[in-house]
């Protein structure tokens, strides 16, 4: 999946967060939708701007972006 033709930054947009193109919706905002429980169907009901594919994008930038991250957990 090629995320670029789907998602980019403006810093005209939401202060330059990454959004689905053509839309204000961000990534972040996106996947905390589904981290809240709504499903792809939900999501393309409610937001009938998206599509899968574009969906599958926010997943795909996502992934790529959190590759090169590192965790590292200090004690309490």
């Amino acid at each position: 999946m090629d995320w670029k033709k789907y998602i980019h930054s403006d810093p005209e947009i939401l202060m330059g967060k990454p959004v689905v193109k053509g839309t204000r919706l961000a990534v972040d905002f996106l996947v905390g939708l589904f981290a809240a429980g709504w499903t792809e169907q939900q999501v393309l009901e409610n937001y009938p701007t998206l599509s899968s594919d574009s969906l599958r994008a926010v997943f795909a930038y996502v992934t790529e972006v959190m590759r090169d991250e590192s965790l590292f957990v200090l004690p309490a």
